[in-house]
Order: structure tokens, then C-alpha cells, then sequence
């Protein structure tokens, strides 16, 4: 399976915004959404949002609530993760993941089938 190309972050100061870019060529049969993932240094992977292919509804973790959102745009096969009032816990690895996901009692999942390749995101004082 292709793996999806990330593009975006970088080094932002606190309280200001980055988006990163994720353009995913193919989705495998099980595969019904693009989750984004984070790991900080020495800590396991965070889920931080995701959204469905089909419907286009999105999810965000409550780490990040109000200040993530995930969208896409289908014509141009790209998944957006922005980040707005970046906080220093923000600093981290993202990833975005073509994945079989699910929502159960409000609560989503997702079964990870390709990962990009991780962009960094630094926060700056």
C-alpha cells in the first residue's frame, strides 16, 4: 500500500497555529479513515483526531479539543490536521494513518493500516 506524503509543521511560538498536510494515494480494503497520531519524545503514541472518508465527520481527542481540526478535501486526496493555540506539550512527531476506524459510546478507534512518514512540530517560546 502507498504510504501517505506529509507536508506542513515546523517550529511555531506558543499560542500560534500550524497545519500539516497529509495527500493519501490509497486506502486498503478495510480502510475507512485517516487518523492523526502524535508521540512526544520517549512516550508511546497519542491519538489526536481523525475523519472518515466517506461522510467526512471528523473526531478530536479532549487533549486537543478546540484546537485541533482534521479535515479534507477528497478532490485533491489530502487530509488536513491544523493546530491552533499551540501550547509546549504540543511539541511532538505527527503522524497521519490510513486506518479502519471506529466510534463506540462517543469514544473512536482506529486500526492502523499505513502511516506517513511523521512531521515534527515544534512549539517555541
Amino acid at each position: 500500500q502507498v504510504q501517505p506524503v506529509q507536508t506542513g509543521g515546523g517550529s511555531v511560538p506558543a499560542g500560534g497555529s500550524v497545519r500539516i498536510s497529509c495527500v493519501v494515494s490509497e486506502y486498503g480494503p478495510s480502510d475507512n479513515c485517516v487518523a492523526w497520531f502524535r508521540q512526544i519524545s520517549g512516550k508511546p503514541h497519542e491519538g489526536v483526531g481523525g475523519i472518515f472518508r466517506d461522510s467526512g465527520k471528523s473526531y478530536t481527542a479532549d487533549s486537543v479539543q478546540g484546537r485541533a481540526v482534521v479535515s479534507q478535501d477528497t478532490a485533491k486526496k489530502t487530509v488536513y490536521l491544523q493546530m491552533n493555540s499551540l501550547k509546549f506539550e504540543d511539541t511532538a512527531m505527527y503522524y497521519c494513518v490510513v486506518a479502519a476506524c471506529t466510534v463506540v459510546d462517543g469514544q473512536a478507534s482506529a486500526k492502523a493500516s499505513t502511516w506517513g512518514q511523521g512531521t515534527q512540530i515544534t512549539v517555541t517560546v
